[in-house]
């Protein structure tokens, strides 16, 4: 994977997602996100539409973006997965390094305490 097309991820606090509905729509999410062995890691409530929408096609798009979604980069190609239960540890390490005491306020304090999932994004 390009280094170019990891670079401008850094120092970003969140990407926008895009998924597609089954009839080929696309939509944008602006997620917490964290990179590490060369994959962006993101968690979601597992009842969240972008899930049903990856479950139906892992092929996504990427780009960096405010909270408002954004977008302040170039978009990239990638594909999303679910993770495991050793995959949701590394996500949630990796998260609670770069967003430290407000990932764990968020989860001590979240609202919904509906299950969650973690997702792997691989570039293209």
């Amino acid at each position: 994977m390009g280094g170019d097309k990891i670079s401008q991820f850094v120092g970003q606090k969140y990407l926008s997602l895009e998924s597609y509905r089954q009839n080929g729509q696309a939509v944008r999410t602006p997620v917490w996100f964290a990179e590490g062995d060369g994959r962006f890691y993101i968690y979601t409530l597992a009842d969240s539409y972008k899930v049903k929408r990856i479950r139906h096609n892992p092929r996504v798009r990427i780009a960096p973006c405010d909270v408002l979604g954004n977008v302040k980069g170039r978009w990239v190609d990638a594909t999303a997965r679910f993770l495991d239960e050793a995959g949701d540890r590394r996500t949630h390490e990796l998260l609670n390094r770069k967003y430290g005491l407000i990932k764990s306020l968020f989860d001590l304090f979240r609202i919904r305490k509906n299950q969650r999932l973690s997702i792997a994004i691989q570039l293209d």
